[in-house]
């Protein structure tokens, strides 16, 4: 099953696959999160050619993986076989902006985007500067 995804995950797809894990990571997938993934799909330049009918089939991969033992690993791995590194630190931000779209970092979101961080080789600084940016655009009133 693995190797098939593999060959039909475009860079999008990785980078909407990375959004749906964090928005799933504390089982509970909020509107608002869901509103962010959408809004980063329409308005982002890397998205500009991305079929959104793939959201779906990509959604529905993501939980898949999730049911598994040794699915998060699976799913760095496509994300790794099928991103170009040159867009890591874009999924990193993007996973970011999920996390922090409702107000609040549940601990499974936070071990989360500590294991993209990790699996990605995100430079510490720069995973602070995406952090902090994050922080500030969601930030209320």
């Amino acid at each position: 099953m693995n190797t098939t995804l593999s060959h039909t995950m475009s860079a999008q797809d990785c980078l909407v696959a990375v959004m749906i894990a964090v928005s799933a990571s504390d089982e509970n997938i909020r509107t608002v999160e869901l509103v962010k993934i959408e809004s980063a799909v329409n308005m982002l330049p890397v998205f500009a050619e991305y079929d959104i009918d793939r959201m779906n089939r990509t959604a529905q991969t993501v939980f898949d993986l999730f049911e598994q033992e040794e699915g998060l690993d699976a799913l760095f791995g496509l994300v790794r076989e099928s991103l170009p590194e040159t867009l890591y630190e874009t999924a990193y931000a993007l996973a970011c902006d999920v996390a922090a779209a409702d107000g609040t970092l549940a601990e499974p979101e936070l071990r989360l985007l500590e294991e993209i961080r990790y699996e990605l080789e995100i430079d510490r600084l720069h995973a602070a500067g995406i952090e902090r940016g994050a922080r500030a655009r969601h930030l209320t009133l």
